[in-house]
């Protein structure tokens, strides 16, 4: 009997470190159901920058990544933007391709929404300052306001210094970045804000009981494949 072919998700690290692209895989894969696959890819070394920090890297992986991209749309069946932000490649693929494509802020969004109890916020734990203030905005683009935001804490190193800092110096940033999430009483649910942040939950949840508070933590990589694949899945029974 023929096997079907395997739905397939292509992962887009829109940033040119391999290592980061690297770190995905052994939270994804075990994510996939039957049927499914995952492919990578890595913003062309050389041109788009290591590190997606502010406006101007932001722009580089843009101008760089999306026309290969548009290329490959013929590839994948749906296709999950690992970027913490609200990075145009989302919007404008979605220009190219009737396909599902979701980017790993928004996805992270709807899970923190649904895991809310009434009177509950959200908040958003990410890298660099910038952040602060592009987080916001993206949060009140995409949900149409800050109902329910707690805000975002920020641990001070770039997405790519993430794996090179001391395990003791990361877990300390984390910690003070959830503390300073969790200054909202009424924060129950808080979102990882960077691929790279990938396997880093137990700091945020360690900052939490330490606060004597109990939350959930939302990977948005791992939000992201959820709900590709359940479109997906959905789409095969109609």
């Amino acid at each position: 009997m023929v096997q079907p072919t395997p739905r397939t998700i292509l992962v887009i690290n829109p940033n040119s470190t391999k290592a980061m692209t690297d770190a995905l895989k052994p939270i994804i894969e075990p994510l996939l159901p039957s049927g499914f696959r995952a492919d990578y890819y890595t913003g062309p070394e050389g041109r788009c920058p290591p590190s997606i920090n502010d406006t101007m890297t932001t722009i580089e992986s843009w101008e760089n990544c999306l026309p290969e991209l548009i290329q490959m749309v013929d590839q994948a069946d749906a296709f999950l933007v690992a970027c913490y932000s609200d990075h145009p490649i989302v919007t404008d693929l979605r220009e190219h391709t009737d396909k599902p494509v979701i980017g790993i802020m928004e996805a992270s969004l709807y899970h923190a929404l649904s895991m809310l109890k009434p009177g509950q916020n959200f908040g958003i734990v990410t890298t660099g300052r910038y952040w602060v203030y592009a987080l916001t905005e993206g949060v009140e683009r995409i949900l149409g306001g800050k109902k329910h935001f707690s805000g975002v804490g920020y641990t001070g190193f770039h997405a790519d210094q993430l794996h090179d800092v001391s395990p003791d110096n990361l877990d300390m940033a984390m910690k003070g970045a959830t503390k300073d999430v969790l200054e909202d009483k009424h924060c129950g649910v808080i979102c990882l804000g960077c691929a790279g942040m990938v396997g880093m939950r137990k700091s945020v949840l360690d900052a939490a009981e330490e606060e004597g508070r109990k939350i959930k933590v939302v990977d948005g990589v791992v939000a992201g494949v959820q709900v590709l694949v359940g479109l997906l899945e959905a789409e095969r029974q109609v």
